[in-house]
C-alpha cells in the first residue's frame, strides 16, 4: 500500500497486515502439523496392537468426548490471559503425547485413551482462546480475511500431516510421530509467546451466577437475530451431515470399489477444501456472512448428490465441490461469531458453536446407523440433501450487519 493512501485512510482488509497476525499463522501451522499427524496414526497403532476394530475405533470416541467439556473450556478462556492460556496449553501437551512411549502393547491401551481425551480437549482450549486473540488483533474488516487464512492452512495440513505422519509410522514406528507431535507443540508454545495481544485477561461483566456465566456463550449465539439465524442453519446443515459419515462404505460398495477408495476420496475433499479456503474471506466479505453460509451449505448439498449414483468418478467430483462448500460455511459462521460477539464472551461462544455444531452431528450419525439396517443407503443420502438444502434458506434469512474498517464488536440491537 502507497503512502498516499494510507494518508487517505484506505486500509487493506487483508490479515496479513495487521499486527501479530503472521506469528499467530505459524503458530496455527505448528499446532495443525503435529495435531494431524497424529491422530489417525494413533487409530492405526491401536489396531495393530489389539486386532481390534473396536478398540481402534474408541480412539475417535475418546477424540469426541471432550465436547461435553467445552464449555467449561470456553469459560476458562475468558477468564485467563489468552496468550498465556495458549502457551500453558501447548507446553503441557508436549509430555501427555510423549507419555504414549510408555505404551508397548494392549496392557496399556487406557494410556492412549486417556492422552487422545486430553489431547482432544486440548483442541477445545486452542480454539476458545485463539477466539478471542484474533477478534482483539483483527478488525472487523480483516476478519474473514484472517480466518480464511486459517482455515487454508487447516486444510492444507489435513493433506500433508497424515501422509507425513503414516511415512514416519511405517518407516520408524509410533515413537517417531509421538516425537513429532511433540516437537510441534513446544514450538507453537514457543511462537505464540510472542503475540502481542492476549496478555491481559478479559474484562468481566456483570457476574450473573455460575449456571448463567457458563451457557453465557450459548445465550449470545442466539441474541443478534443475524447470529441465531446463521447458527441455526450450521447446526442443520452440518447435523446433516453426520448421515453422510454412515453411508459412506455403503456407497463405495455400490460403486463396486474397496474401502480403500476413501483414501482417495478424503483428499480430494481436503484439497477443495483448501481452495474453499482460499475463496472464503473474498466470498464472505462481498456477500456477507449469511449469504456466504447459505452458498457454502449449497455446495455441500450439491457435492453430496453423487453419491447416489454408483460412480466412483462422480464420487469424487461431489468430494471436491463439498470440500469447496465446507470450510465457506465455517469462515462465514466464525467471522459473524467473532464480530458480533463482546471479548468477554468470546471464548464461550467459540465453545458453545462448537457443541452446537458437532452434537446434532454427532447424533445424526447414530441415528443414521440404526436406521441403514431398515432403509437403502440412498434414502439417508436423499434425506442429508434436503436437510442441507433447508440450513442454506435458513441462513439466506440473515440480515446482513455492516463491516466496520475499526477495531471493536457491532452493538448488538
Amino acid at each position: 500500500m502507497t503512502a498516499a493512501a494510507e494518508r487517505r485512510g484506505i486500509r487493506r482488509p487483508i490479515a496479513w497486515s495487521a499486527r501479530g497476525f503472521p506469528r499467530l499463522a505459524a503458530g496455527w501451522v505448528a499446532t495443525n502439523l503435529g495435531d494431524s499427524a497424529l491422530f489417525l496414526m494413533v487409530a492405526v497403532w491401536v489396531k495393530e496392537l489389539t486386532g481390534s476394530d473396536v478398540a481402534a475405533g474408541f480412539v475417535f470416541v475418546a477424540l469426541g468426548l471432550p465436547a461435553i467439556l467445552a464449555p467449561f473450556i470456553g469459560m476458562m478462556a475468558d477468564r485467563m490471559p489468552r496468550r498465556r492460556l495458549l502457551v500453558i496449553n501447548n507446553v503441557a501437551l508436549a509430555p501427555v503425547v510423549l507419555s504414549l512411549l510408555l505404551v508397548s502393547g494392549a496392557g496399556q491401551l487406557w494410556l492412549v485413551y486417556a492422552v487422545v481425551f486430553v489431547y482432544s480437549a486440548a483442541g477445545y482450549v486452542t480454539a476458545s482462546a485463539q477466539s478471542g486473540i484474533i477478534r482483539a488483533m483483527l478488525r472487523d474488516d480483516q476478519l474473514a480475511s484472517g480466518n480464511g487464512v486459517l482455515s487454508t492452512i487447516d486444510n492444507g495440513l489435513r493433506l500433508v500431516s497424515p501422509l507425513i505422519g503414516t511415512a514416519l509410522y511405517v518407516w520408524l514406528g509410533a515413537p517417531a510421530v509421538i516425537v513429532l507431535t511433540a516437537a510441534c507443540f513446544a514450538v507453537a508454545a514457543i511462537i505464540v509467546a510472542g503475540l502481542p495481544v492476549g496478555a491481559e485477561a478479559p474484562e468481566r461483566g456483570v457476574q450473573r451466577g455460575y449456571f448463567r456465566e457458563l451457557v453465557a456463550g450459548f445465550e449470545q449465539l442466539f441474541a443478534p437475530q443475524s447470529l441465531r439465524v446463521v447458527t441455526i442453519a450450521a447446526a442443520i446443515g452440518f447435523g446433516a451431515t453426520g448421515l453422510l459419515n454412515i453411508v459412506v462404505f455403503p456407497a463405495l460398495d455400490a460403486m463396486h470399489a474397496d474401502p480403500v477408495a476413501i483414501g482417495v476420496l478424503v483428499p480430494i475433499q481436503g484439497a477443495g477444501a483448501v481452495l474453499g479456503g482460499i475463496l472464503s474471506a473474498t466470498i464472505v466479505t462481498r456477500w456477507g456472512e449469511g449469504r456466504a453460509a447459505a452458498l457454502g451449505l449449497m455446495l455441500v448439498a450439491a457435492g453430496s448428490v453423487p453419491f447416489a449414483f454408483d460412480s466412483v468418478v462422480l464420487g469424487g467430483a461431489g468430494m471436491l465441490v463439498m470440500g469447496i462448500g465446507i470450510p465457506i460455511t465455517v469462515v462465514a459462521f466464525s467471522t459473524l461469531r467473532q464480530r458480533m460477539t463482546p471479548d468477554a464472551l468470546q471464548g464461550r461462544t467459540g465453545a458453545a458453536a462448537n457443541v452446537l455444531v458437532n452434537l446434532p452431528q454427532t447424533l445424526v450419525s447414530i441415528i443414521g446407523a440404526g436406521l441403514l439396517v431398515f432403509v437403502d443407503y440412498r434414502v439417508l443420502i436423499w434425506a442429508a440433501v434436503g436437510a442441507v438444502i433447508v440450513g442454506a434458506a435458513t441462513a439466506l434469512r440473515a440480515r446482513r450487519v455492516p463491516v466496520s474498517a475499526d477495531a471493536g464488536v457491532v452493538p448488538l440491537g
